[in-house]
């Protein structure tokens, strides 16, 4: 077994791998020669294999019939086993895949009879879990000394099931007293998306979660690099599947990456990038299946700062104008909009204001914003203002550098877009965007249009 050199103690990489990355035998081997071509690379943070969420997270529900649970965990072993089967001396392993399946199997059997939302995020849990041991198994299979560690050790949560906030401070601790040690002659396969409540419960860290977790145990070990494997050659200037002209970026800042996370590009949850700037960690993103054509470094500084770096779409869109004539040479007004959107936990993304009213933008994606706007929300700022909702909308981000300094950005992009109604605009607030609203029916022509213009 191969292990890290001494030359090599103050340099740790923590590498994540993506569902799709860890989806079969030859897509996980593709990633232990990664890890083992590089030996910084000291802790692994792993997705469940592709399909198996979708499989748990319908487990994870209510009304679930005991032939479609025997039949999801059916369909998740069969998943698990078609790796087990590429492996030689793999009697131990199968051993601890099937106690997880049993394991599984008798939460499945608690949710159908008292659904709860912790046993829904021991349920989700399971994915990582058997991808993890699994994974470990692969790299000692081509000489790599690699150990299955149980993240729940170390990443100590609260009790928000579904949504848990890690505490940083305890992660930090139980690092360095536990998993720090290991790395001198292992290399850690852990799981990222769940951790552990103080009465011991698994709990998971909601959309984003893996990546997250990762740059968590990244910033707790004082790591040099933080590296996100996926199935894309790194960051593009926009989504390949709108234009074929977009084209992979080599350097991007912080501050950049962050606006594209933030504005929807899919390939790094915004989250992801808090650890790694409290700590300046560069973060690379990088295709698993593709790693010798390089990809994107994420870091503090770069060498070139284009006005256009990128240009990012996020769907589903529900855009609220509250309008009163009491806004008018009148304090306070915002503050009581804000406190009634505050009560119901709604988060506004963009802003502009006028006279007499105020247009916010809710990102939506899973309808659930809508249906609470049409209800009670609207109820409530009714008391204060008339209100209008808008759905099916889609905000458009330009992403860049001292775009508000810049002259002339505003007749490149509307010059762009004759033809396409602006439903709103929002500039001003960062330097590195300049945002809009357009119809989602409109959305994929918007970004086409843009990048042709501005990337030519």
């Amino acid at each position: 077994m191969s292990v890290i050199s001494n030359n090599d103690d103050n340099l740790i990489t923590v590498s994540k791998f993506g569902g799709t990355s860890v989806a079969d035998h030859q897509a996980m081997l593709r990633c232990a020669h990664i890890i083992k071509n590089d030996p910084t690379n000291r802790v692994v943070v792993v997705s469940a294999s592709s399909g198996v969420t979708n499989y748990l997270v319908r487990l994870s529900q209510a009304n679930v019939s005991v032939d479609e649970q025997k039949q999801l965990i059916d369909n998740i072993k069969e998943i698990q086993f078609k790796i087990l089967q590429e492996l030689k001396d793999s009697k131990a392993l199968e051993t601890k895949i099937l106690t997880l399946i049993d394991e599984l199997t008798a939460y499945a059997q608690a949710q159908s009879l008292n659904h709860s939302a912790r046993i829904a995020d021991a349920i989700l849990s399971f994915g990582e879990q058997m991808s993890s041991v699994i994974f470990a198994q692969v790299l000692q299979s081509i000489g790599v000394n690699g150990h299955a560690f149980d993240v729940r050790q170390i990443m100590k949560t609260n009790s928000l099931y579904g949504q848990a906030v890690v505490d940083i401070e305890q992660l930090a601790d139980c690092a360095e007293k536990i998993l720090k040690k290991k790395l001198t002659d292992q290399v850690i396969v852990t799981q990222g998306f769940i951790g552990q409540n103080e009465a011991g419960y698994t709990t998971t860290l909601g959309r984003g979660g893996s990546d997250y977790s990762a740059a968590l145990i990244a910033e707790a070990l004082n790591a040099s690099s933080l590296a996100i494997w996926t199935d894309v050659v790194g960051i593009f200037t926009t989504d390949p599947r709108i234009t074929d002209q977009a084209r992979a970026i080599k350097e991007i800042s912080f501050g950049e990456a962050a606006e594209m996370a933030t504005f929807g590009a899919k390939i790094l949850h915004p989250a992801t990038l808090i650890p790694a700037m409290r700590k300046n960690i560069p973060v690379f993103v990088g295709s698993s299946k593709e790693p010798e054509k390089g990809g994107t470094r994420i870091q503090k500084t770069v060498e070139s700062k284009p006005t256009y770096r990128s240009i990012s779409l996020r769907k589903e869109q529900t855009l609220v104008t509250v309008k009163s004539p009491a806004m008018l040479h009148a304090s306070g007004f915002l503050a009581k909009v804000f406190a009634v959107l505050a009560k119901h936990e709604l988060s506004v993304d963009l802003i502009t204001t006028s006279e007499i009213s105020v247009a916010m933008t809710f990102d939506n994606p899973t309808g659930s914003t809508q249906a609470l706007l049409n209800s009670t929300v609207v109820d409530e700022l009714e008391q204060l203002c008339e209100v209008s909702v808008e759905n099916g909308l889609s905000l458009v981000a330009v992403v860049g550098n001292s775009i508000h300094k810049t002259n002339g950005v505003g007749t490149s992009i509307f010059d762009a877009l004759s033809g396409i109604n602006v439903r709103m605009i929002c500039q001003g607030a960062s330097e590195h965007n300049l945002c809009f609203l357009v119809n989602e029916a409109q959305a994929n022509e918007t970004v086409e249009k843009l990048h042709n213009t501005l990337f030519a």
